[in-house]
């Protein structure tokens, strides 16, 4: 079964910014760089929202194979980024590090790795290296 995921942007006045919205009513301001085309960094670019949803949706990941396992993790944090490379520029790697603690540490980040819905999806597209950070 396939399910659908949106966003529909629209301008913001005054500026050269989208706000981007979701069915479910939440937000995304998204802008260039200061002085590049028209921007006023207001929002996130698209290398940004990139690294966000890779970062955010493995956050999530965490929660819920520990919650799946029924083990006690507190992760800490999450960090994630792309490195863009050639002209036009593209992603050619992303990171994801993260800091969790608990027992099942392990355990919860090797199956949020090898289950994550964002990062298996763009496997094929260019690689992704998953880090424990410490707590």
């Amino acid at each position: 079964m396939s399910r659908k995921v949106s966003v529909s942007y629209s301008y913001i006045a005054g500026t050269q910014a989208g706000l981007g919205r979701t069915s479910a009513g939440r937000t995304v301001i998204v802008d260039r760089p200061p002085g590049v085309a028209g921007g006023e960094g207001l929002g996130f670019n698209g290398a940004e929202l990139l690294a966000a949803s890779l970062g955010g949706c493995f956050w999530n990941d965490l929660h819920h194979v520990s919650e799946a396992l029924g083990a006690t993790v507190s992760v800490r944090r999450v960090e994630a980024w792309v490195d863009l490379a050639g002209e036009p520029p593209r992603i050619v790697r992303a990171h994801i590090a993260v800091a969790l603690e608990g027992d099942a540490a392990e355990r919860v980040f090797e199956e949020a790795r090898d289950s994550s819905t964002i990062a298996h999806s763009l496997l094929a597209a260019f690689p992704i290296v998953f880090e424990r950070l410490g707590a």
